[in-house]
């Protein structure tokens, strides 16, 4: 086995507590996540990574497969860690449980990055903000990447700061910054390690874990994609997921 997706689903949201059940269309979140991380080719298994028993049925119930871990996981990678050490895999990829639709090339392409490149141990993805509303959003993750598609460093604030009137564009419209995709992959034996290593001060001020990756030295390839999905981190964002859902069924 050469590539394994694990899905982190935490029942006790912050935010959000019972997230992964919350009912999208006719199937709650989990299995939208399930089946769209079974779509790319490159994966050989999905599974779902949980601490509660309720979306193991959930989950065992359309079909899948899921795994019972922890309940004293401080963060979803070390849910992901957790659940990695019983698989033989090279790469690991973590897709997280908020992000219902995204495109299979969209996985493909993160993951034949680190295929290519044996350096690279851990990749993810990006896509340019056009909204000034999502650029302000706590909610919505900000990246900056050097020249050569690593990251400089990830913020809930907007950045870079917007102070002169020079803008990036992509097909004729305005970039104010880029959003990251809450996907990773690992090179499973650096998914270990780095799940070993103490959360540090900027990872603990942002709340984002990938800060420690870069705290310590570690390059994360960030690819750009073309990707339009939406993110489910409140229970408002269900009416954006629903109406993607709707547009997509409708061919919109």
């Amino acid at each position: 086995m050469t590539v394994v997706a694990i899905i982190p689903a935490r029942y006790g949201s912050t935010r959000f507590p019972g997230k992964p059940l919350a009912i999208i269309g006719d199937k709650p979140m989990v299995q939208h996540v399930y089946e769209s991380a079974s779509r790319p080719t490159c994966l050989d298994e999905v599974v779902v990574a949980t601490d509660d028993r309720r979306i193991v049925e959930t989950v065992e119930g359309f079909g899948g497969k899921a795994v019972l871990t922890s309940s004293n996981h401080a963060s979803g990678t070390d849910r992901l860690a957790e659940a990695a050490r019983g698989i033989k895999a090279q790469w690991v990829i973590n897709i997280q449980g908020d992000l219902p639709f995204f495109r299979p090339q969209t996985i493909t392409r993160i993951v034949r990055a680190l295929q290519r490149d044996r350096s690279i141990l851990m990749g993810t993805a990006r896509v340019p903000i056009f909204a000034r509303e999502e650029l302000l959003n706590p909610n919505v993750v900000k990246v900056v990447s050097n020249a050569d598609g690593f990251a400089l460093y990830f913020s809930r604030a907007p950045i870079p700061f917007q102070r002169g009137t020079e803008r990036e564009k992509w097909k004729g419209r305005e970039i104010l910054g880029y959003r990251h995709l809450g996907i990773y992959v690992y090179r499973r034996e650096f998914l270990l390690r780095f799940a070993r290593l103490r959360p540090v001060a900027l990872e603990l001020a942002e709340g984002l874990e990938q800060l420690r990756a870069l705290v310590h030295g570690v390059r994360i390839r960030v690819l750009d994609v073309d990707e339009d999905s939406v993110e489910v981190d409140t229970p408002e964002d269900l009416k954006k997921a629903e109406h993607y859902l709707l547009r997509g069924r409708l061919g919109n």
